[in-house]
């Protein structure tokens, strides 16, 4: 078993068999994720039942309540785009359930059927986001909280994303489930409950607020953190290949599904973890 760190963010776990773990691969594994953020793992052949296996050896599956789930394994999401289809599922930076009081821990995606080119994924670090801020910065963002929601993006309005885009159709369920949930807030900063260490806590997706600031004022500083944790130096392009998966950490990464496969199918098998409140 080997760990290589990658540049930006993330390790690549090789010589491992995930559907056969020794208790002490398995603790390797978990220190890289607390770690690294994302662990990548390549020329795994893992069923469905294999990929239920190994995340409830992480942590309690948490049954996406927006995502089409597969139709024999409730436990796995479906994450597709069809030939037919322009607009994909994920395609901006963001980070999985942030909208939730207690936020998902991770999510470990596993690819089924890929393009011939394209469909790479991007992640960024919140750590590293966190850690090269400037020091005026940070004492400016400590204590604030930001208000998370996911209507914009789920909910059954006109306007929302998977209703203004062909992203949904079938392969979101339950929009209305969106509607009646409040609001969240989270701190902008966390104290990451694995590694202890700081993470920035905001994305793009589903921060749509600070509290306590106008909301010019919210946009202005958002936008600055942002652009700070989206620079290259944070990040990592993921190449997914047959067998590949990817397992991330949504309290201390974003990612971004990349859209440039038009006219390709990408079938991909997501299950998401439970997490914990965040402090």
């Amino acid at each position: 078993m080997q760990i290589e760190a990658l540049p930006g963010v993330g390790a690549e776990i090789t010589g491992i068999d995930l559907k056969n773990l020794s208790e002490a691969e398995f603790d390797a594994i978990r220190q890289a994720y607390a770690e690294h953020g994302v662990i990548f793992f390549r020329g795994q052949d893992l069923s469905e039942d294999d990929h239920i296996a190994f995340a409830e050896l992480c942590a309690p599956i948490n049954v996406n309540r927006f995502f089409a789930a597969h139709p024999d394994y409730p436990q796995i999401a479906m994450v597709a785009k069809e030939k037919d289809q322009k607009d994909n599922i994920g395609g901006g930076w963001h980070t999985d359930h942030s909208y939730d009081e207690e936020p998902a821990m991770g999510s470990i995606l596993v690819a089924r059927e890929l393009p011939e080119s394209g469909g790479d994924t991007m992640f960024a670090s919140m750590y590293r986001a966190y850690e090269t801020l400037d020091d005026a910065t940070k004492k400016e963002i400590e204590g604030l909280r930001a208000v998370h929601s996911a209507k914009h993006i789920f909910g059954s309005g006109s306007a929302t994303y998977y209703n203004t885009t062909d992203a949904g159709g079938n392969r979101i369920a339950n929009a209305a489930a969106d509607d009646g949930l409040a609001d969240v807030t989270h701190p902008v900063v966390i104290t990451h409950p694995l590694s202890g260490k700081k993470a920035l806590y905001v994305n793009p997706a589903f921060t749509v607020k600070i509290v306590g600031k106008s909301d010019e004022a919210s946009k202005e500083l958002l936008s600055r953190l942002y652009a700070h944790a989206m620079k290259q130096e944070n990040a990592y392009r993921f190449q997914w290949q047959p067998g590949s998966v990817a397992f991330w950490d949504n309290r201390s990464t974003w990612h971004w599904a990349f859209n440039d496969y038009h006219g390709q199918r990408r079938i991909m098998h997501r299950i998401t973890l439970e997490g914990c409140a965040l402090n």
